[in-house]
């Protein structure tokens, strides 16, 4: 179980460093842990610290200028939403009155039409009838001069003949006669004049019954003027009504015009966050590649010291084949392993610490790793000089 228990935990801390761009985390470096490999570990971890702190305090004005961002953004996508309901009912409202916009647009344009003919048929009577009345007029002037001048002709002719009236019966008779004559002739041009009369009155009975049908027409482009009045009217209220969804369109394009604002001042936020995570991921990058270079410079001390350390192994097993052959040794080697087995499980104590407390487990790490030094060391040495008094 404590195996499992490592390994789980030598996993976990692998994949969070591999995160922070520290790969090459091994079982050795958790178990056994090399004192400048533990010191490369614990730089990147406190830079990575330094660096999330650092950051953070770089979004943290952007943070405190749009405390509430969420619920402005929740408010204005509720405002949004309500808004092209608004539009979308506003579009439903024209779209039902279309068709009766349309249809009274069509009534508006025919009547249009039937005034323009009606019109066009008074102007026509109206030029009729003052024709007729011109010559009304000029048929009752020459009847009236024609009457006058027959009458001062008669009355001449009347003065005439009774200037000619003498005492002689011969003459009178004759004055008769001529008188007769005259008055047949005149009672002849009564009678055609009569006739005249009757005509011009029959003309005068014509003309007034086109008046009277005149009238009529009058009164019937009275009612179309009526008509065309509330057509008239019914284009002032289309007109309203077209300019009351102009203004309501105008509002439109007005939210329309804030949405847009909106959306450009949340694409300018989210192009401020690209750029700090670009700025971001640039520090890291430059980081790790620091963080590379002293790895690699570490790697190549390590392996500087391999040679060392595999002359101390040998020095080691030389040690423990003569242990083994020295009797007298023994009971030394036995102590010394038991001192080890103490300082072991002294490890293994401070391993368990590490879980809990990081910084206190590396300084206990520090302190084991110095003593089986120098306890290496002192082994080392002490068969050395066992093997030199033999």
């Amino acid at each position: 179980m404590e195996g499992i228990r490592v390994l789980r935990l030598h996993k976990r801390a692998s994949a969070f460093l591999e995160s922070i761009q520290f790969p090459g985390f091994t079982l050795r470096d958790l178990l056994r842990p090399d004192p400048r490999r533990l010191v490369q570990v614990l730089s990147a971890l406190i830079n990575f610290l330094y660096y999330r702190d650092d950051k953070l305090a770089l979004l943290q004005p952007i943070i405190h200028e749009f405390p509430n961002l969420d619920e402005r953004c929740m408010e204005l996508k509720a405002k949004l939403a309500e808004h092209q309901k608004a539009i979308a009912d506003h579009e439903l409202a024209a779209q039902m009155e279309e068709p009766m916009v349309q249809q009274l647009e069509a009534e508006v344009n025919s009547l249009k039409q039937k005034l323009v003919e009606y019109n066009k048929k008074q102007l026509a009577l109206r030029a009729n009838a003052t024709a007729i009345n011109d010559k009304k007029e000029e048929t009752h002037r020459k009847v009236i001069a024609k009457s006058d001048f027959e009458l001062v002709k008669l009355a001449q002719e009347n003065s005439k003949l009774l200037s000619k009236i003498v005492q002689s019966p011969e003459k009178l008779q004759r004055a008769l006669e001529e008188k007769k004559t005259a008055r047949a002739e005149l009672k002849n041009a009564e009678k055609i004049a009569m006739q005249s009369v009757q005509e011009k009155t029959a003309t005068l009975e014509i003309y007034s019954k086109g008046y009277e049908k005149l009238s009529k027409h009058s009164t019937k482009i009275q009612a179309l003027q009526e008509q065309v009045t509330a057509t008239k009217a019914l284009e002032k209220e289309v007109k309203a009504r077209k300019t009351k969804i102009s203004d309501e369109s105008v509002e439109i394009m007005a939210l329309d015009t804030k949405i847009i604002e909106w959306d450009g001042k949340v694409h300018e936020m989210e192009e401020h966050v690209k750029a700090k995570e670009k700025e971001r991921d640039q520090i890291v990058a430059d980081e790790n590649q620091k963080l590379a270079a002293l790895s690699s410079e570490v790697e190549w001390k390590l392996k500087c010291l391999e040679p060392r350390e595999r002359k101390v192994e040998e020095t080691i097993a030389k040690a423990t084949k003569l242990c083994a052959e020295v009797d007298s040794t023994r009971t030394d080697a036995a102590e010394e392993l038991q001192l080890i087995y103490a300082k072991f499980q002294q490890i293994g104590h401070a391993f368990t610490c590490y879980k809990d407390n990081f910084k206190s487990f590396l300084e206990q790490v520090d302190e084991v790793s110095k003593e089986t030094l120098e306890s290496l060391d002192r082994q080392a040495v002490e068969p050395l000089d066992t093997s030199a008094t033999l």
